[in-house]
């Protein structure tokens, strides 16, 4: 006990000097952003304070400027230049300069660097969402769950071990090499390229952006088309100034504005693409990779099937279900799109979600109290509504559709009710197509491999939602699933660990982001071998198979995999008995007369 004691004591001191030390704030620097331009405080110029209405098809215009405007009431926000390809190269060469300087920062500027970006997050997050709002549509709630939220989510799991995955890690060295040490090491790639969708502009910039800068490389962005523009520029504000706090070359990070041509610069310019968008798209950025032989990681959307057994609560998981649908007007990133109920609930179920989806209001989210905003892509809606019409040709039963609030007349196109639609089959395009929408087609199944079956018959492979009253169950039916993500019992939470890694299988596309994989994946991952201990045990290759080789040196290589690698004990004794004789044999001086002669 004499003994323990003291060991016990400073022990017990130790956890309370490091509890006391986590109540001590971290000395993190504020940082200014102006966003005098941005704010909506209705004294717009006359320049920015018309309706803009979109031309159909390409004007010669619209191939030199980026034209930006609110979806929810079509406001113009104005333009950004369309880069040419020699100006996204020049950007990438900045930016491969500045990474140079920035590949031999220390884990604690980096670190810095995602606190400031924390800092500023949590006390501006009316501003970041209003400004998604604006150029997106979306409400401030869904702004706030699917923007502030998953990129908050992000800088902690970074801040907490991002590092100690990059650091080397020691593997197992095996049995021919005991007198080695084996690692793998973890070098930044260069610049990196990433193209980003227009659904959630904010964390679609950061998400890329930290794994990124986290792990040494700089990186260069472009968003889709003129969708996000407006709102990436200005979120790039915020990572400039961040990174000049910190004293981090400038150019580190750029975001590029344009359309096909400037993002066919981007691909053909770095060192790894990674692409959020369309199965289409990202096909052509794979071909142009390929010229360069240059890595991508591809997400490209989703159909996620919801699946809703007969003992779940069907109470609860219906506001679940009709949360995945209308989450940023169905701009959702895991894309629920199919919902697969047992027929014993299928009745209760559809009610259920019906009478929720009654009250829900779609309207320009920053002009009232609504729950749903607009759809942000022009001529989305009468994509959807044909989707719809086609279902209903086939069969399918419209059942409900909420209601649209006040809108301005040049908007009226930017909106979608939430629609639930039953007795839909495969047959019919809205359950084969993404739909990208507020759209809910419920269809029944009757056991759980009918349920596996109809989830599996898709082209896209993103993820999946089970429901059941057995967790085990659950379980069984999402492991059967060919998809990248599998949420039991909830809906996109997989989203939110972000120590797991997000991407898909099939037309949904393949790498991963996030997690210790997406961080991986922004690494040149690089194999190392060093003798253990040197300069006493050094690499020798054995006489027998020196040059020239002895007449044995096939059976010493024999009996050397026998001893290492033979099935028993016994074998494997015998064997290295042998090797020991040949060796002795060869030392020999006869030996060392005849090789001499």
């Amino acid at each position: 006990m004499a003994f323990w004691w003291p060991l016990f004591v400073l022990g017990f001191a130790y956890a309370i000097c490091k509890f006391l030390f986590m109540l001590i704030p971290p000395n993190v620097p504020s940082i200014e952003v102006d966003a005098s331009d941005v704010l909506d405080d209705g004294n717009q110029t006359q320049e920015n304070g018309f309706i803009y209405v979109p031309p159909r098809g390409r004007t010669p215009q619209a191939e030199t400027k980026v034209q930006c405007y609110e979806p929810a009431t079509m406001k113009y926000l104005g333009y950004f230049p369309a880069l040419t390809p020699d100006e996204v190269k020049e950007r990438v060469a900045q930016a491969r300069k500045a990474q140079k300087i920035w590949a031999k920062s220390s884990f604690k500027q980096r670190r810095q660097f995602l606190r400031i970006l924390l800092k500023f997050i949590i006390e501006h997050q009316e501003l970041i969402c209003e400004i998604s709002s604006r150029d997106t549509g979306k409400t401030m709630v869904d702004a706030s769950l699917g923007e502030i939220m998953t990129t908050c989510e992000k800088i902690t799991w970074l801040l907490s071990e991002g590092e100690r995955w990059l650091k080397p890690e020691y593997r197992c060295s095996g049995r021919s090499m005991l007198h080695k040490k084996s690692k793998v090491e973890f070098h930044p790639l260069g610049v990196i390229g990433a193209i980003v969708s227009w659904n959630y502009p904010f964390h679609n910039i950061f998400n890329p952006m930290l794994a990124a800068v986290f792990s040494g490389n700089s990186i260069v962005i472009k968003v889709v088309s003129e969708h996000a523009s407006w709102s990436g520029c200005f979120y790039f504000r915020i990572i400039q100034s961040a990174l000049a706090a910190v004293g981090a070359p400038e150019n580190l990070v750029d975001v590029i504005t344009g359309f096909a041509e400037t993002g066919e610069a981007l691909v053909s310019s770095v060192d790894k693409i990674i692409f959020v968008g369309s199965p289409g798209v990202g096909k052509m950025i794979m071909r142009n990779a390929a010229e360069m032989l240059i890595p991508v990681t591809l997400e490209l959307g989703g159909k996620d099937a919801f699946i809703v057994c007969e003992d779940a609560d069907v109470e609860h998981v219906a506001q679940i279900a009709v949360r995945a649908v209308l989450q940023s007007s169905g701009q959702n990133c895991a894309g629920a799109e199919r919902f697969y109920v047992h027929e014993d609930i299928y009745s209760s179920f559809v009610s259920q979600v019906s009478k929720i989806v009654k009250s829900v209001t779609a309207g320009p989210p920053l002009a009232g109290k609504y729950d749903m905003g607009a759809i942000c892509l022009q001529e989305h809606s009468e994509r959807l509504q044909n989707l719809v019409n086609d279902a209903l040709d086939k069969g399918a039963k419209f059942v409900v559709r909420g209601s649209v609030g006040h809108i301005g007349e040049g908007a009226v196109d930017q909106f979608f009710p939430p629609t639930v639609i039953e007795n839909v089959n495969h047959t019919m395009k809205l359950m084969q197509e993404e739909a990208f929408g507020p759209i809910m087609p419920i269809m029944k199944f009757s056991t759980d491999e009918e349920a596996v079956k109809l989830a599996n018959d898709s082209k896209y492979g993103l993820g999946c939602a089970v429901f059941s009253g057995s967790q085990r169950r659950a379980k069984e039916i999402a492991s059967q699933i060919h998809c990248g993500v599998a949420a039991i019992n909830d809906f996109a939470s997989t989203y939110m660990c972000q120590s797991l890694p997000f991407g898909g299988v099939k037309d949904s596309g393949f790498g991963r982001f996030a997690g210790v994989e997406g961080l991986r994946a922004c690494c040149l991952v690089k194999s190392v071998v060093e003798d253990r201990w040197w300069p006493y045990i050094k690499t020798k290759i054995p006489k027998p198979i020196q040059y020239p080789i002895g007449e044995n040196g096939f059976e010493f290589q024999e009996s050397l995999v026998e001893a290492l690698y033979g099935m028993n004990i016994w074998d494997r004794l015998r064997a290295l008995v042998n090797v020991l004789k040949i060796l002795t044999e060869q030392n020999s001086p006869a030996n060392s007369k005849r090789r001499d002669d």
